[in-house]
């Protein structure tokens, strides 16, 4: 990465006129500290990493737009704005065009006469030379900071209260990305059983869809991100599960989607003197050692190791099973490590709210507290339209995308936690949906306002505005999987859209 000071400098300048919504969150010390314990260099040229990570946020919030305009439109905006010809930035802009190129520069030097242009070839070179790590460590930090700040959002009790799940990401269905990441067959169910088969057809004749698989730790009691995996699809969900244990500490709490069931997995979260929660799944056989109450057990499990997979942990672990059903529902059960009741009760795990007085807040089980990270998922992939703005054609290129994504939906819930306490709400009460939209809709103003009305003005009225979207309480509601586009309804006979299927559940 060259160096061009002007340039730097007047990119500079860009930067933080565009985040000025997160300019108390991305600070100049949070991105040297992210320098320093990522071992990298920030870099001295107008593509620097403080400036590539600016561009992979605005890369999210301005979904339907390429990389280019990406790149030029912060630009258009200020310069649109009403005296900006006698702002700095104005008058580099101005004199770009008298300024005459030096004679003893090459013609392929990439220093230009106008310092607020760098070109899409120059990002995407600089983009795929990006390291990872750089990303990873600021979004820790990120959240390191938030927990300082809201210690209380994120604890139950004694315990850091967190969720883990996977999911699959669909991809641009090109060469680089297919190879890399590997195809899934189609899994879209809508239509009749001729169209279903043509576009069975179909996917087995350009190889599947193109997908990469994720998986978060999160927090589910404000969905704040925590860290997270992405791969190709031949590596499986346990294996990036096992990978975000590193990311535990003590007295955490993780609540887990039963297709994490896992002896390994389950050490290695034990290792960490961690906890884990997760449903019991059918045929494994338990051996009760005493009870703790109704429907409260101490089991040992001690599974089969044909292939000595486990050889480096212990033969057998003490869990506690908690058996539960739920009216309507099948019998279930939670299994966990929590091993003493006196920490968590068995009415805490699986609590389930089904109505709710006047005044009184919606509790439920801690257990049940794990489908927050479903949301989180359909907020980031649907609401955020990750699932249809990613638009790299390189493995590189979709990373930087995700983790741009990312960053840009910490922000927001970030936001949208001080914006609940400003009027004592819980933050899940808040729509994610109708604060995107409130970000983005100031998103221009306060590109272009004065640093001091940005803060005594436009900061505190966009909180306000996001407060203002409550959410009211909607106990007892559920919904098909976000595949299921048609439902069948018993009654009718006929496919009834899930919007329909919701209003009469409701």
């Amino acid at each position: 990465m060259f160096k061009d000071e002007r340039r730097c400098k007047v990119w500079e300048q860009i930067r933080q006129h565009d985040l000025r919504a997160f300019a108390d969150r991305l600070t100049s010390d949070l991105f040297c500290e992210a320098a320093v314990r990522a071992n990298v260099k920030l870099g001295a040229g107008p593509l620097n990493l403080v400036n590539l990570v600016w561009l992979g946020i605005a890369s999210a919030v301005h979904a339907a737009r390429d990389f280019g305009d990406v790149l030029l439109l912060t630009m258009k905006l200020l310069g649109d704005a009403e005296g900006f010809a006698a702002t700095p930035l104005g008058r580099e802009k101005r004199n770009a065009g008298q300024r005459k190129k030096s004679a003893r520069r090459s013609k392929h030097d990439p220093r230009r006469n106008d310092p607020t242009v760098v070109s899409e070839a120059a990002f995407c070179k600089a983009r795929r030379k990006m390291p990872l790590d750089f990303w990873m460590t600021l979004i820790f930090l990120l959240v390191q900071r938030f927990q300082c700040q809201h210690a209380a959002a994120v604890r139950f009790g004694d315990f850091r209260l967190l969720a883990m799940d996977g999911t699959c990401i669909r991809l641009p269905h090109w060469k680089a990305l297919k190879d890399y990441y590997g195809t899934a067959a189609n899994g879209n169910t809508k239509g009749n059983g001729r169209a279903q088969r043509k576009r069975k057809r179909q996917g087995s004749k350009d190889g599947g869809t193109t997908q990469a698989r994720m998986v978060m730790l999160q927090f589910p009691r404000v969905r704040l991100p925590y860290a997270y995996e992405v791969s190709p699809l031949s590596v499986g969900e346990k294996t990036l599960a096992g990978r975000l244990t590193k990311h535990l500490h003590r007295n955490d709490l993780v609540l887990l989607d039963r297709g994490f069931w896992s002896y390994g997995l389950f050490w290695e979260i034990q290792s960490r003197q961690a906890y884990f929660g997760i449903r019991l799944v059918r045929g494994v056989k338990l051996k009760t050692i005493r009870r703790l109450g109704t429907k409260d057990r101490l089991v040992r499990w001690r599974p089969t190791d044909h292939r000595r997979k486990w050889k480096e942990y212990p033969r057998s672990i003490e869990l506690r099973v908690i058996d539960y059903q739920i009216r309507g529902f099948r019998p279930s059960a939670v299994v966990t490590n929590v091993t003493d009741p006196q920490r968590i009760s068995r009415a805490e795990w699986v609590r389930l709210a089904t109505e709710c007085e006047p005044g009184r807040n919606l509790q439920p089980g801690l257990y049940h507290q794990r489908w927050e990270i479903e949301t989180t998922f359909k907020e980031l992939k649907v609401t955020q339209q990750m699932k249809t703005s990613l638009r790299g054609r390189t493995p590189e290129a979709i990373e930087y995308e995700i983790a741009g994504q990312v960053t840009f939906y910490l922000l927001v819930r970030w936001m949208m936690v001080e914006a609940a306490q400003t009027r004592g709400e819980d933050p899940l009460r808040l729509s994610f949906c109708d604060a995107l939209k409130e970000v983005l809709d100031m998103h221009h103003t306060l590109l272009t306002a004065s640093v001091r009305r940005v803060k005594q003005v436009l900061l505190p009225r966009l909180y306000a505005r996001i407060a203002s979207h409550v959410v009211p309480p909607r106990p007892g509601r559920h919904y098909p999987r976000p595949n299921d586009t048609a439902v069948k309804n018993k009654g009718y006979g006929k496919l009834q859209q899930p919007a329909k299927l919701a209003a009469t559940q409701g």
